[in-house]
């Protein structure tokens, strides 16, 4: 058994899967809106609520990963306690409540276990044979990371795109991850300290008035924290010819994506490696926009949680789209757990090569 546990700005989530011929099987998976950047824009550190309420997700995690026995885990904190005053002294804290040893990761790492964790999409044969880029962005609670990939020009083995998607849609119906022929890595990437609990704090949505100028407000504040990172200029001439495409991974674009097919219930199997165009998406954050606060509660992808924070994952894809426009955006339900997960197996991988075909299971370290 292998764990994966994640404790974000917004969300803590846990995965638990299985390894069996480099396929993961995930037997169990929990999520909980936790909001632990709550006001940590303003004050510079965790508040007390938002504390207890992470601890009492992250005791249900410790939880889960004792009942099913799992001998291996790595589990991390992001931004939320990468810049928290009192982040350390909260992870000690988890540590003696849950006996959970939390690792604070870099914003490179995240960005890489993100990457790591959307391999599978990146894969040649379940894309266009003419993308030769792809730029995945994983919006967070307290920041966004961005991650330009250069692609194959050849598809990865024989088979065609058809059965590849096919292939890719009955495994995320079977609950199960497999790990992609190629390991892409990040060729630039850059790490900004916008996400979208602290973005909606900072723009609150107006009881009335304009509220396309409001939504426009944040789409300026996010461009002005990517438009002057020069790197992946190299990789532009892909976008302007039409051969990249984005990969989105977080909440608030899997709600989109549920908006999008109109799903009276989420549905993973249904939004993980949806593509939209750029049109689709603009509609459905029109109509985000129309709906208010109180009519976005009731859509059943995003719900009262949701609510106050993805039109702020919206301006976050949208600054993006702009800045580095292509028609298409693939949906990623899928991310770090993920990464994380295919980044044990790997560890496994590597020392099985070494010592031969026996090895002893062994607690990975966070």
């Amino acid at each position: 058994m292998y764990a994966a546990l994640d404790l974000g700005t917004n969300n803590c989530q846990l995965m638990i899967a299985t390894l069996h011929n480099s396929q993961f099987r995930i037997v169990e998976a929990f999520s909980r809106i936790v909001r632990l950047g709550e006001g940590l824009a303003h004050s510079g550190e965790l508040h007390e609520r938002a504390m207890d309420r992470a601890l009492k997700a992250l005791k249900i995690c410790a939880e889960k990963i004792e009942k099913r026995g799992v001998a291996r885990i790595r589990a991390v904190a992001t931004q939320a306690c990468r810049i928290a005053a009192n982040g350390l002294e909260f992870i000690k804290r988890v540590e003696r409540e849950t006996g959970l040893k939390l690792a604070i990761i870099s914003p490179e790492e995240e960005a890489h276990l993100s990457v790591l964790g959307c391999a599978s999409l990146l894969d040649g044969r379940e894309v266009s044979p003419l993308a030769r880029a792809a730029l995945v962005m994983d919006v967070g609670g307290g920041s966004t990371e961005l991650s330009w990939v250069e692609l194959s020009p050849e598809p990865t083995g024989d088979v065609s795109p058809r059965v590849a998607l096919a292939e890719a849609q009955a495994l995320a119906q079977n609950n199960a991850l497999r790990m992609a022929p190629r390991q892409p890595k990040p060729r630039y990437w850059i790490s900004i300290p916008v996400g979208v609990v602290n973005l909606a704090e900072r723009f609150p949505e107006p009881v009335s008035g304009d509220t396309s100028a409001w939504f426009e407000t944040m789409v300026d504040e996010v461009s002005q924290k990517v438009r002057d990172f020069a790197e992946p200029e190299a990789l532009r001439v892909h976008f302007d010819c039409g051969e990249a495409y984005i990969i989105g991974t977080s909440g608030a674009i899997t709600s989109l994506a549920g908006m999008h097919l109109g799903l009276e219930r989420y549905d993973r199997s249904k939004v993980d490696g949806l593509w939209m165009s750029h049109d689709q998406v603009q509609t459905v954050i029109t109509r985000l926009l129309a709906l208010g606060h109180a009519g976005r509660e009731l859509e059943p992808c995003i719900g009262k949680d949701r609510a106050d924070l993805v039109l702020a994952g919206a301006a976050i894809l949208e600054a993006v789209q702009r800045l580095w426009p292509c028609q298409r955006l693939r949906v990623a339900d899928r991310g770090l757990r993920e990464g994380l997960l295919l980044s044990m197996a790997k560890k496994k991988t590597r020392r099985r090569r070494r010592r031969g075909p026996k090895s002893a299971a062994a607690t990975v370290p966070a």
